[in-house]
């Protein structure tokens, strides 16, 4: 049965966004993936989903290639909006958690249409044998230094996926700088982004943003929806620290419309979980 809510948001705003968004290739989507399986984490409806099925993501990916799209990192995005490149053709690709299914259901996909991707990790769950939670294979560091190898980024995902605005002040930076330090020792180079766990609104504090920048890092993700834009980046100090992304594992005719920049109201998902 088809999300009403999507549809809605669909066919009802994206009339809207064609008047008042910002004009593709001044914007960038950053598309959020977990898990690319059969594997429902236990979650019976479809808004609490984070998994991809394979074939899903294989048809997504085509269609990014074939319709021209290139993929490209976090910092490259940045510098290319800062300096008014034509990004009209362009998307990020990013991962949550670390799952092993990455290395073995999408890796092979994203080779094939010669893309990159960025893989946020969270490090307690990678271990040098692969660990399994919630029925999910983790990918080792092995795993990890070999994709680094293939040309894929990493960032920082906390080391034990807690909310953060429901921990002290203490704790909150320790779940990100050991995490950071840890990716940084086992890949032998600069983390710069960060990824928040859920990534909500009300999972975030106004505290994350300070402890990020005050550690070097460059940049984080949410779990809000939109375009990063240059507007949006330079908008407040925090701005980079609470940059969104687009979440979709389903109907094709709304993952182009995500992609193309239709669609920037904000879809009924929240998958960063």
């Amino acid at each position: 049965m088809p999300r009403l809510d999507r549809l809605a948001t669909l066919y009802l705003t994206s009339p809207l966004v064609r008047l008042f968004g910002p004009e593709p290739g001044v914007r960038v989507p950053i598309l959020m993936y977990h898990s690319i399986s059969h594997n429902l984490f236990g979650m019976s409806h479809p808004y609490y989903h984070i998994n991809t099925l394979p074939s899903v993501f294989s048809e997504q990916m085509r269609c990014l290639r074939n319709a021209g799209y290139r993929t490209t990192g976090l910092a490259e995005a940045w510098a290319g909006l800062s300096a008014g490149a034509d990004l009209s053709k362009v998307v990020v690709l990013t991962f949550g958690n670390g799952y092993r299914d990455f290395y073995t259901d999408a890796m092979d996909v994203l080779t094939q249409c010669g893309f990159s991707a960025t893989l946020f990790l969270v490090t307690s769950r990678i271990r040098q044998t692969s660990l399994r939670v919630a029925g999910a294979d983790y990918l080792t560091w092995r795993d990890v230094r070999q994709l680094q190898h293939a040309g894929i980024q990493f960032g920082s995902h906390t080391v034990t996926h807690p909310v953060m605005s429901q921990l002290d002040d203490a704790s909150a930076r320790r779940e990100i700088e050991d995490s950071w330090l840890r990716l940084r020792t086992e890949t032998s180079a600069a983390i710069p982004a960060f990824c928040y766990p859920n990534g909500g609104v009300a999972d975030i504090s106004a505290r994350e943003p300070a402890i990020l920048r005050a550690l070097g890092f460059d940049t984080a993700l949410t779990a809000t929806t939109g375009h990063a834009s240059v507007s949006a980046w330079h908008s407040s100090p925090d701005s980079p620290f609470l940059v969104p992304r687009f979440g979709y594992n389903g109907n094709p005719a709304l993952f182009k419309q995500i992609v193309t920049g239709i669609l920037r109201a904000r879809l009924a998902m929240r998958l960063d979980r």
